[in-house]
């Protein structure tokens, strides 16, 4: 029966009602039939091997390399060489402009751009992915390294790698679900104005440490009489033309193709541009910029993670390295997960994404990576959009791209020295005006306005305590929302005259956890002393589950309505919650249960106390 009625001032439309197909139950059934079993784990470890864990399906799903490599097309590797070239020639600015937001040497960006290409290339299942240094795995290693040193990067490479890896072994991807809209976006603006801030000083040619957002306005307001009018010039110059670039790719006619081209390598354009100014002005004597210096050439060496470490004249044991990282150990993983987890959806085109897959090789890119010297790389949305739009066919453009940064380490280090500070500041400052989710902001408000709380909590905490912290609590806030409705479900009611008894009838509207249990008693017997009624029929329909605690609640119900003289019936209600509340006090409750389409099926009796068994 489909009821909707307005009484004592609400509305309470009744749930569909549906024949459980439970007789009513006995004491003895419910000892014998309701009885919780534990799993058992050599059973299901036995069927696991019987099925095979080893087998040819399991295999190619953990190796895609496997599924997509015996059908590749001649056709393809003309595609994906100009993709990875594109790609490559993107990254060598960008790694080395992402090493110095990490307080490290140039040459460590480009250390962290090539070992994931050739490890994704094997495991990795999404074709438009690239892996490599981003600006917030840089931004979150930085006060580490600028106190302590580049060992501390490394580390933190190794130790994602492994909470990466492990996660994705267990299944637990979906944790990253707890991370919000509204916190990833807070979070990631929060990431883009702290990582822009930090490049003004090097974009006016001022010195001084910049690892904080507050930090590095102090250093700019109290610096700035010192500004640099060339680096200015420079810097300024660079942006206005990388984002005239980006229009480039809305050409239309016979440009077309030359403008996207132009669009997607104008990092390199300007590099190279930037470069060549500074290298022909300083072989007149002139210098007018503050440039790179000295990147490192060659190969970096092939070594395990330093697991110990000497920084001035303190040795750092592995625990005490763990402990200087502290939460950025648990942070950071989470973190580039969610970043690899959304870029691989978004250019997924409706195929379905194998999270696991995608966090077990985005474990093994890091943890390879730190034998190389690698700071921690996730995937990159603007290295992936360049590689999709570059045409990429499968993961074997990756190859190019690692090969291309090889090539630049070994050949072309010398040239880095040339490249102006204020021009790389640029590159970055330009890439964060998108990152900046003044988007997301307003589609949040327009969606549901409450959700503005935890965005702006995010932002304002990321940018005045530090990402990790601000992360931390802007999930502690959403929790707290979710928290509140699950303790607080919508309690339906009317009251109905069935066989003579004027009935309560109160449905919550969400299964019951503890949080609930105490709102659910006080909700009840308010309203049954409001009401003058017989009796009181709490509808289950819409309650799959309850714990220890509403069981025990539900008990106490029973018992308070008992001494007004009100007989309670627990009506309809699902299966797994029923049991619960009998593995409690199945003489107490098993007479309490009733099903059927109406409340006229319940038994008369019921609706007077003497029928209750402990009443």
């Amino acid at each position: 029966m489909d009821k909707s009625d307005v009484r004592n001032g609400k509305m309470y439309r009744n749930l569909p009602q549906h024949d459980n197909g439970l007789s009513e139950p006995t004491v003895q059934d419910a000892e014998e039939d309701y009885t919780e079993r534990m799993p058992q784990l050599g059973s299901l470890l036995r069927n696991r091997l019987r099925k095979g864990c080893c087998s040819t399906k399991l295999v190619k799903k953990r190796l895609p390399i496997l599924s997509w490599l015996p059908n590749y097309e001649r056709r393809f590797f003309l595609e994906d060489v100009v993709a990875g070239l594109t790609v490559g020639l993107t990254v060598i600015p960008q790694g080395i402009a992402y090493a110095v937001v990490a307080s490290l040497e140039p040459q460590y960006g480009l250390y962290s751009a090539f070992i994931g290409c050739f490890v994704y290339f094997i495991f990795g299942s999404c074709k438009d992915i690239t892996i490599g240094p981003t600006a917030i795995m840089s931004l979150m290693v930085q006060i580490h390294v600028a106190n302590l040193g580049p060992a501390f990067a490394i580390l933190s490479a190794f130790l994602a790698g492994c909470v990466i890896l492990i996660l994705g072994l267990l299944n637990l991807g979906f944790l990253v679900q707890f991370i919000s809209m509204p916190v990833t976006a807070g979070f990631t603006s929060a990431a883009a104005i702290t990582i822009a801030s930090g490049q003004i000083k090097s974009l006016l040619g001022l010195h001084g440490k910049s690892n904080e957002f507050l930090e590095s306005w102090e250093n700019v307001i109290h610096n700035i009489h010192l500004t640099r009018l060339w680096d200015s010039v420079l810097g300024i110059g660079t942006i206005v033309l990388l984002l005239l670039m980006m229009r480039l790719k809305d050409l239309g006619g016979r440009w077309r193709s030359l403008g996207k081209y132009l669009a997607l390598s104008r990092n390199a354009i300007v590099v190279i541009g930037g470069t060549l100014l500074a290298y022909g002005l300083s072989s007149t004597g002139n210098t007018p910029f503050l440039l790179t210096g000295n990147v490192t050439s060659g190969l970096p060496p092939v070594q395990l993670p330093p697991f110990s470490t000497v920084v001035g004249n303190k040795t750092y044991e592995f625990s005490d390295m763990v402990s200087e990282l502290g939460t950025s150990v648990i942070a950071l993983p989470l973190i580039a997960i969610l970043e690899s987890i959304a870029i691989a959806k978004a250019f997924s085109k409706g195929k379905t994404i194998d999270a696991t897959q995608e966090m077990i090789a985005l474990g093994l890119c890091n943890i390879a990576g730190s034998f190389f010297s690698s700071m921690p790389v996730t995937g990159s949305f603007t290295r992936s959009a360049v590689n999709n739009n570059s045409g990429v066919r499968t993961p074997a453009g990756g190859v190019t791209t690692g090969l291309v940064v090889l090539l630049a380490l070994g050949l072309l280090a010398n040239t880095f020295y040339f490249i102006p500070k204020a021009t790389l500041a640029a590159v970055i400052i330009a890439a964060m005006f998108f990152m900046v989710e003044f988007h997301a902001a307003a589609e949040i408000w327009r969606t549901k306005k409450i959700d503005i709380i935890p965005f702006f909590v995010t932002l304002l905490t990321c940018l005045l305590l530090g990402l990790e912290y601000g992360m931390v609590i802007g999930i502690a806030v959403n929790l707290c929302f979710v928290l509140y409705n699950t303790s607080r479900p919508k309690i339906a009611y009317y009251i109905e005259k069935v066989n003579g008894f004027d009935l309560l009838v109160v449905a919550p509207d969400q299964s019951l956890m503890y949080s609930s249990a105490e709102y659910l008693k006080s909700r009840i017997l308010k309203l049954s002393q409001q009401n003058s009624v017989d009796a009181i029929a709490i509808n289950g329909t819409a309650i799959n589950s309850i714990d220890s605690t509403v069981a025990k609640i539900l008990a106490s119900i029973v018992e308070d309505l008992g001494l007004q003289r009100r007989p309670v019936v627990f009506w309809n209600w699902q299966r797994a919650a029923q049991h619960t509340a009998f593995r409690l006090d199945a003489e107490k409750f098993v007479p309490l249960f009733k099903h059927g389409h109406t409340l006229e099926e319940v038994p008369v009796q019921c609706w007077t106390l003497d029928d209750q068994v402990g009443a």
